[in-house]
C-alpha cells in the first residue's frame, strides 16, 4: 500500500493542536467539496481530507498513526508485523478501520456526514427580573440572512446577566450539507422599578420613618418569592443593610441574599403638633450627629 501523510494532506505541522487540525479540515472541506468545487480531482482530494481528519482529530487514532513513523507520501508502505492486528490491510485507511473497528471514509457518505457545520450565532435575550428569578419559557422569532427562525427555549431560574444559553441547531445552516450551527443567547436583565440586582443579591431600598429608626420596629418587605416580616433594630441608620439569606437569585451553589437597605425618610410637611414635638426633642437631646465638625 502507499503511505499517506495525513499532516501534509491537511497542511499542518506534526505537532499541530486539535484546533489547528479542525480549522484546516473545515477550510479544505469547503474547498474540495464535490458539490461546490471546480478543482480538478476535487472528489478524491475531499476523500483524503476526510480520511486525514478522521484519524488526526481522534486522540487514540492519531497516537497510533504517529507510532508508524514518517515516510514520503506515496512511498510503498507495510505496517510493522502484528501492528494492531492490521497487517493484512490492503489500503492505508484500512489500517484504522481494522484497528478501531470503524468504517472507511468516503467522499460523500451520508448526507451531511463529516461536513462542516453552519456558523454559530449569538444574540441577546432581555428578561425581566421576575422572569430571571423564577425561570421562563420563551418563544422567539429571530431574523437572519437565511430567513426567520422560530426558537422555543426554557430559561432556568436564576439566570444572571451575561449567562449564555446554548440552543443546538438553531444557528446558521451549513452551505456544505452539514448540520446547522448553534444559537447562543446572552442574558440581559431589564432595569426594575423596585429592585436592584448585585451579583446574586437582590437589593431593595426600604423607607422608614425617623421614629422607626430610633425606636425600632417590624415591617413587611415584598420579596420576589413572597412577603417577609423583618425586624428593624432600634438605632438604625440610613443606608444600613439588613440581610435575608437565601432569598436572592437561585443558583447551582445556593441562592443569593435579599438585602433590605434602610432609607430614613422625613415627612415633607409637619403639623403644628409634630413641629412642637421635634422642637421639644431638639431641646431634650444631647445627641451630636457631627462630633468631628467645628463648633460655633
Amino acid at each position: 500500500m502507499k503511505y499517506k501523510d495525513y499532516y501534509q494532506i491537511l497542511g499542518v505541522a506534526r505537532d499541530a493542536s486539535k484546533e489547528d487540525i479542525k480549522k484546516a479540515y473545515r477550510r479544505l472541506a469547503r474547498k474540495f467539496h464535490p458539490d461546490v468545487s471546480k478543482e480538478s480531482g476535487a472528489e478524491e482530494k475531499f476523500k483524503d481530507v476526510n480520511e486525514a481528519n478522521e484519524v488526526l482529530s481522534d486522540t487514540e487514532k492519531r497516537a497510533a498513526y504517529d507510532q508508524l513513523g514518517s515516510y514520503r507520501p506515496g512511498q510503498d508502505f507495510r505496517p510493522p508485523p502484528g501492528w494492531g492486528g492490521a497487517g493484512g490491510a490492503t489500503d492505508f485507511s484500512d489500517l484504522f478501520s481494522q484497528l478501531f473497528g470503524g468504517r472507511k471514509s468516503s467522499g460523500r457518505g451520508h448526507a451531511g456526514a463529516g461536513m462542516p457545520p453552519g456558523q454559530d450565532v449569538e444574540a441577546s435575550l432581555t428578561l425581566t427580573l421576575e422572569e430571571a428569578f423564577h425561570g421562563v419559557e420563551k418563544h422567539l422569532s429571530l431574523s437572519a440572512d437565511q430567513g426567520t427562525r422560530d426558537v422555543k427555549l426554557r430559561v432556568p431560574p436564576g439566570a444572571l446577566p451575561g449567562k449564555r444559553l446554548r440552543v443546538p441547531g438553531k444557528g446558521q445552516r451549513s452551505p456544505y450539507g452539514g448540520g446547522a450551527g448553534n444559537l447562543y443567547l446572552v442574558i440581559q436583565i431589564a432595569p426594575h422599578p423596585r429592585y436592584r440586582l448585585e451579583g446574586q443579591d437582590i437589593c431593595l431600598d426600604t423607607p422608614i420613618s425617623p421614629w422607626e429608626a430610633a425606636l425600632g420596629t417590624a415591617i413587611t418587605v415584598p420579596t420576589l418569592n413572597g412577603n417577609v416580616r423583618v425586624k428593624v433594630p432600634a438605632g438604625s441608620r440610613s443606608g444600613q443593610k439588613l440581610r435575608l439569606p437565601g432569598r436572592g437569585m437561585p443558583g447551582t451553589e445556593g441562592a443569593g441574599n435579599f438585602i433590605v437597605q434602610l432609607q430614613v425618610v422625613l415627612p415633607t410637611s409637619l403639623s403644628d403638633a409634630e413641629r412642637a414635638l421635634y422642637e421639644q426633642l431638639s431641646r431634650l437631646s444631647d445627641f451630636d450627629p457631627r462630633p468631628d465638625f467645628p463648633k460655633d
